[in-house]
């Protein structure tokens, strides 16, 4: 039976980075995509951004990965021609009570070693005359990437160190054997040394195939509008309100693609589907209030209907947080979990595909 060292299953932007730093160690790899091509779910659903490392607790994998992934993309997208802006982003405060809650969060970000300076509404007002704050955080390492671009040059990177990257092709079985993991997909069957779950909203379930440890991914679906083509000059770059008050997400945002567009969103809703991302979508109108609150001028007729992702988050929508579950799997050595990887999951992907080829490196079973 064919062996290799390690299979990943999931080719979005975690599982592509994981194989690839795997490669790169000298391990065999073959990478296990349920979808027709990489990258089609969470990974290319989102809004683009390339997290500074501002929101999440001092010492969180979160907070690590994302400092450290960002650096990381700023040099990779360059090098392999993956458009992107390093164009900073304003988080505002719209009102004087929003103002108060500004410099906790400023706080949380200097603590995690991002580069932040708090400005007023002359500064918001020279960067984004459209926008209403009375002041602002202002995080000058904050950017945007093409999220697809990305997906195909990890994609091609993969395929150069000689990674068997597999699509439409699902992980339906597994047992444990005494020299690894026997793999079944629709198709075969082989036998991986350590097997890496990167596979987003199937996750849990992966693991449980698996025979590794118990946890539950809760899909949150996220809506966007965007801005009109008429409309899309009044906005130059990345504008967040302050993050929403239940810690499921950043709150809906203004973000100006690298083709032009303006994306808002995206929204917050907890489901049970983990494909559903079109059903029960929210009205247009309901995007006018959040639209508002940055750019007060905004009506109806400004908008259109804008894409929609699903987060795998690890935590519901009675908690606040759950860091990334980036480690060897405690039931099954043979297994490293690169599970409940949320935002700023595309930020942080090229640094969570480091810690996982560390991880097999210093520790196969």
């Amino acid at each position: 039976m064919i062996g290799v060292d390690v299979a990943v299953i999931g080719g979005g932007v975690t599982g592509l980075a994981s194989a690839l730093a795997l490669a790169e160690q000298g391990a065999s790899v073959c990478l296990l995509e349920r979808e027709g091509k990489p990258g089609r779910a969470t990974s290319t659903h989102n809004s683009g951004v390339i997290h500074a490392g501002i929101y999440y607790p001092q010492g969180s994998l979160k907070a690590q990965l994302c400092v450290e992934g960002r650096d990381r993309l700023y040099t990779f997208c360059p090098a392999h021609g993956v458009p992107h802006a390093r164009g900073g982003k304003l988080i505002i405060a719209a009102d004087d009570h929003e103002a108060e809650q500004l410099p906790a969060l400023l706080k949380t970000g200097l603590a995690n070693g991002v580069a932040l300076e708090m400005v007023d509404a002359a500064f918001v007002q020279e960067r984004e005359p459209n926008v209403r704050a009375v002041a602002a955080i202002w995080s000058p390492d904050t950017g945007i990437v093409e999220a697809e671009a990305l997906v195909k040059a990890l994609e091609h990177l993969c395929r150069q160190r000689d990674v068997a990257v597999v699509v439409g092709s699902p992980l339906v079985g597994a047992e444990q054997r005494t020299d690894g993991m026997e793999l079944v997909t629709p198709h075969e069957r082989f036998i991986a040394g350590t097997v890496v779950n990167a596979s987003g909203l199937y996750a849990d379930t992966t693991s449980a195939t698996l025979g590794g440890m118990s946890f539950h991914i809760y899909p949150c679906r996220g809506e966007y509008a965007e801005l009109a083509p008429a409309r899309r000059h009044m906005v130059n770059g990345l504008v967040y309100p302050l993050p929403h008050a239940s810690g499921a997400g950043l709150g809906v945002h203004l973000a100006k693609t690298t083709w032009g567009s303006v994306t808002l969103g995206p929204t917050i809703h907890y489901q049970d589907a983990k494909d559903d991302y079109e059903g029960g979508r929210l009205p247009l109108e309901a995007f006018v209030e959040p639209a508002q609150h940055l750019l007060p001028w905004v009506t109806l007729a400004d908008l259109q209907p804008g894409g929609s992702g699903i987060r795998a988050k690890l935590h519901g929508p009675d908690q606040r947080f759950a860091d990334f579950l980036v480690q060897r799997d405690s039931v099954n050595a043979r297994i490293i979990q690169a599970s409940g990887i949320d935002s700023p999951g595309l930020t942080s992907c090229l640094a969570i595909g480091a810690r996982v080829a560390a991880i097999w490196a210093d520790e196969r079973p």
